[in-house]
């Protein structure tokens, strides 16, 4: 779209689903994008795919953007480094640059934009209030050495510091700073290969266990405070059945350990993706990690959690697990936290239930191909992590070499 960049323009623009570009009719190069959340932003073009931020509209008139934009251009046209026109805009503080020109940039090109934004809150509060240019490679590392101390894992570290290395990127591109310091501070160096953690068979006996009695334990629960409320005169709350688990916790744990849902295609699931006619899942690309859709067989235990859990469902459609306000859930860490406690397993993470169907797999003689469908990896590697659990494979490998029967070689 090519219109005259001014203030009347301005005043007519309106925000789309997706980000959008109006280019100026008189000077080549110099355009305003616009965001789906109604920001707009001064743009110039000085070179074949190099842009620069000049400045957010109401913060800069059309004029003074246009002025810096002939003067960007100018200069590019002299040879000037791109280098050394950038860190030409006002100098802002990280929660500045953040809400200003970060957040609508990153919510309309990324699909987990909101997640950045939270991540970089939940990292980064402390270095609100610090003008970007102070954001030092020191400083971050200081503060990674202190989240290492109190127990967070190096890969999680790694993640969070590629998060704020990719904002200050977006900031030396737009201007605000001349060099990205912390392009400089190098990751910890992480086993790609990591010790896959699954449930013994002990192990397994006792969550099972740990599931039975917390369920029992409910129930006691239950009945001790309806005969505390009926000496009362208060209304009694729903008997909890010996037939049907007292709440979410135990079907969502023997469903994950039988089909190796992730916790989030878990939460998500719906009826219309269980088919209990055939004994099978096909998850929707909308709730799997990869967006595409999965077929996974039930086995007899996981298609009797869901048979029953179907003939009790008051609602036959939507969510299988279905929180009180009947939204998905986000978590159950506390629930979890406490059955591992009772089962007496360490070290052991909701999403190793899936690590543990999967390595249940292996060990049962399943072909690697076969668990990496069944996962929904798009690349085999993923699922090698699982290979050592079967080692009889590159046994017959090996055995199909006999050197008896070949030619010796003169």
């Amino acid at each position: 779209m090519k219109a005259k960049i001014n203030n009347t323009l301005i005043k007519k623009l309106l925000p789309r689903d997706k980000e959008y570009e109006v280019h100026d009719l008189d000077l080549k190069g110099f355009m305003i994008r616009v965001f789906p959340s109604g920001t707009m932003r001064y743009v110039c073009q000085y070179k074949r795919g190099k842009k620069i931020n000049l400045g957010t509209v109401g913060v800069m008139t059309a004029a003074q953007a246009r002025e810096k934009a002939i003067e960007v251009l100018s200069n590019a046209n002299k040879g000037i480094e791109p280098t050394a026109q950038k860190g030409i805009n006002k100098p802002k503080t990280l929660q500045e640059f953040i809400e200003s020109d970060y957040k609508p940039w990153v919510l309309s090109t990324h699909k987990r934009g909101q997640e950045t934004l939270a991540g970089l809150i939940r990292c980064y509060k402390a270095f609100f209030s610090k003008p970007l240019g102070e954001i030092t490679p020191a400083l971050v590392e200081q503060w990674r050495v202190k989240r290492l101390n109190e127990g967070t894992s190096q890969a999680t570290l790694n993640r969070n510091i590629s998060m704020l290395k990719s904002l200050m990127t977006k900031a030396v591109e737009w201007g605000f700073l001349k060099e990205n310091a912390l392009g400089k501070l190098k990751p910890y160096k992480i086993d790609r290969s990591p010790k896959i953690r699954y449930l013994s068979f002990a192990e397994e006996a006792r969550l099972r266990e740990a599931l039975i009695e917390r369920d029992n334990q409910l129930r006691l629960m239950r009945k001790n405070g309806n005969l505390w409320r009926e000496k009362r005169g208060y209304d009694l709350l729903p008997e909890l059945s010996e037939d049907n688990a007292c709440d979410y916790l135990m079907p969502m744990v023997l469903l994950s350990i039988n089909t190796g849902l992730r916790r989030g295609e878990l939460f998500h699931l719906t009826w219309d993706m269980v088919n209990l006619s055939e004994g099978s899942l096909i998850l929707s690309g909308e709730i799997t990690k990869n967006k595409h859709s999965r077929y996974i067989p039930l086995n007899d235990e996981a298609y009797k959690i869901l048979d029953h859990l179907h003939k009790k469902a008051e609602r036959k459609e939507g969510l299988v697990f279905p929180s009180k306000n009947n939204q998905p859930f986000n978590h159950v860490k506390r629930s979890w936290g406490s059955l591992l406690k009772k089962a007496n397993i360490t070290q052991f993470r909701w999403h190793d239930l899936r690590h543990h169907f999967a390595s249940k797999l292996v060990m049962a003689g399943v072909d690697l191909n076969t668990v990496r469908e069944l996962l929904g990896h798009s690349d085999i590697a993923m699922t090698l992590r699982y290979a050592h659990l079967a080692p009889e494979h590159k046994i017959n490998a090996v055995k199909k070499i006999d050197w008896t029967m070949q030619e010796p070689v003169t």
